[in-house]
């Protein structure tokens, strides 16, 4: 009995190098730029010539241009400082997080105020606001309800956020979006 082997396609690997370097480069003429080296337009052999007389890398940095921008320079440093500053570009931006406080279109005062606390809360730590009134069943009556108790807590909040979307009824919710205040 002879074993049958299934067919399993190969994952793609990607190209590890996102630049074209030295011998990889295909146009006639290049403009070459870096330490060391006389800015200027070359024919792609000096200018690899040029790079392997200082024991460095010829490297593609701007394949659109007219002609293409390469540099001399070490690779693997190359990219390990694009990595570096790719990472400090991640760890800068700033991710946003949304906190949810959900009411009903007959909440009481005393659960209008401690949803409001918690709300007071979340936009102190710098969180955007999505409020939102539930209408269940036939409590979709109430719409007009639900739209004055979120302006009146988008009033009483108005010292920590400002609204970004005024309350807006999609379906059975009717909501709406406070942003933090920036600190000055």
């Amino acid at each position: 009995m002879a074993i049958r082997r299934r067919f399993r396609p190969q994952p793609r690997r990607e190209n590890k190098n996102p630049h074209k370097i030295n011998d990889k480069i295909t146009a006639q003429k290049v403009r070459l730029v870096g330490d060391n080296v006389e800015m200027g337009i070359y024919p792609i052999s000096e200018a690899l010539s040029k790079a392997q007389g200082l024991g460095l890398d010829l490297v593609e940095i701007s394949p659109n241009a007219d002609p293409p921008v390469c540099k001399i320079i070490d690779y693997k440093k190359f990219l390990y400082e694009q990595k570096k500053r790719e990472k400090a570009l991640k760890a800068k931006a700033s991710k946003v997080v949304v906190k949810e406080i959900r009411f009903g279109p007959n909440t009481d005062d005393h659960d209008y105020e401690f949803k409001k606390k918690h709300a007071e809360k979340f936009l102190k730590d710098g969180a955007k606001l999505k409020a939102y009134v539930f209408f269940k069943g036939r409590s979709i009556v109430y719409k007009d309800k639900g739209e004055i108790l979120l302006l009146r807590l988008a009033q009483e909040l108005e010292d920590y956020g400002k609204v970004e979307q005024m309350p807006k009824l999609e379906g059975k919710r009717m909501t709406m979006f406070l942003a933090p205040k920036t600190k000055k």
